[in-house]
């Protein structure tokens, strides 16, 4: 299993795997024709076809935008969409070509893009790029803390490297102004469906509350706001995506408002966040064009409850079984964006996913930790309920809410 660092990429919306994967790609491909652009005379062309789901919701998700203004400032580049064709690996498929000026194939470069912004090809997996750590269970590490006596967050200090509590200060730092940034911005949501931002309203109408109505309303409100952040380009901090960016941040401003966790322990719980997500990603999926929503918003929620009850001292079976009630309660969960933007239903769900996690670590508080459903048989389950869902329901937005209401 590789770096967390791969579960909290920093960049822009709206999407993890339709936009800033497709960029990485681009800039990639032009890496490995450099070569081939420095040596040759006349003009270049590039060319990149999109296949599946990235067709069928990119131009929503801008993916278009996000290649092209990688690769056309170098040459000439025209895409070409095939949303009913899948390529053999992953949903999400996008050949690059380049051309010489009389027309010879100098490159070509088949990639998918497979959830949360990480990349792989025919013969590469950008999960499986680094080993970083010993095992990629939640069963094992919970038997490895029981066993030391140490807690997931210390597991993650184990075998990541040294730069790794400033590597989470920098996302916690981005996470927090995106928060701050969706709450004091109006205005509509790009795209055209004419989605007016809330999470300055939900700010307001909150704070003229009492106690717990006071304490939800906020929580609505952060999530919204980094959604909202999200759906309008702007810059985020995955967790484990862009579409479910939301969560993670919300759970963790409130509890720091209202409790005044210091920022120290506030990164200890996003290492364990952290490490959850990440063993979702490498033994199932965070990619809705491959799993639906269970992979964005349901692991965004099983991150954010194994957070918070690792900042409300949860023993280590606390933790696991507050993450998998934050996921298990999320199976089955759609991915069918309206307009293939990710704002309708995807920015509600952010706000009831923060609320949730939150419910899940004062249910798994209350209990012993002792339950019969453990958070790796949920991904095995979350993994087969992805494979057994129609492509409709799976960000294609040709089924579910899309169809209904565009």
């Amino acid at each position: 299993m590789d770096s967390i660092k791969n579960i909290f990429r920093f960049g822009r919306g709206p999407s993890s795997s339709h936009t800033m994967a497709p960029m990485r790609a681009a800039r990639i491909f032009l890496e490995k024709n450099k070569d081939n652009l420095s040596r040759g005379e006349g003009s270049f062309r590039f060319e990149v076809e999109l296949y599946g789901s990235l067709a069928a919701t990119g131009k929503g998700h801008m993916t278009d935008v996000a290649i092209l203004d990688v690769l056309q400032p170098v040459a000439p580049t025209d895409i070409s969409w095939y949303p009913e064709t899948n390529l053999p690996l992953h949903p999400n498929g996008m050949i690059f070509k380049l051309y010489a000026s009389d027309g010879v194939l100098l490159s070509s470069w088949r990639a998918y893009s497979i959830g949360g912004g990480a990349l792989a090809d025919d013969a590469w997996d950008e999960r499986r790029t680094v080993e970083l750590y010993d095992m990629d269970r939640i069963s094992e590490i919970q038997e490895w803390c029981n066993r030391t006596g140490y807690s997931y967050w210390e597991y993650v200090g184990k075998f990541e490297d040294s730069d790794i509590w400033d590597y989470l200060n920098e996302a916690w730092k981005r996470m927090q102004e995106a928060v701050e940034r969706g709450i004091n911005t109006e205005g509509v949501l790009p795209g055209g469906l004419g989605l007016r931002r809330k999470a300055g309203d939900y700010y307001i109408k909150a704070i003229g509350y009492n106690n717990a109505v006071r304490g939800r309303g906020l929580v609505y409100a952060y999530a919204l706001a980094v959604s909202e952040e999200n759906a309008c380009g702007g810059e985020i901090v995955t967790a484990p995506t862009c579409g479910s960016s939301g969560v993670l941040p919300a759970v963790l401003y409130h509890l720091k408002q209202s409790r005044s966790f210091p920022d120290s322990k506030i990164l200890h719980a996003l290492a364990t966040a952290g490490l959850f997500g990440n063993v979702v990603r490498v033994n199932a999926s965070v990619s809705g064009a491959a799993v639906g929503c269970q992979g964005e918003v349901g692991v965004a929620c099983a991150m954010a409850a194994a957070a918070s009850s690792q900042l409300f001292g949860g023993t280590v079976s606390q933790i696991e079984y507050a993450a998998e009630m934050g996921l298990e309660h999320h199976l089955g969960l759609t991915c069918d964006p309206v307009g293939g933007l990710v704002q309708i239903p995807c920015i509600e769900r952010n706000a009831f996913a923060a609320a949730r996690a939150l419910d899940a670590n004062t249910y798994s508080n209350f209990s012993d930790g002792r339950h019969r459903v453990s958070f790796d048989q949920v991904v095995d389950v979350m993994q087969q309920t992805g494979n057994d869902l129609p492509s409709l329901y799976k960000e294609t937005s040709q089924g579910g809410l899309a169809k209904k209401l565009f």
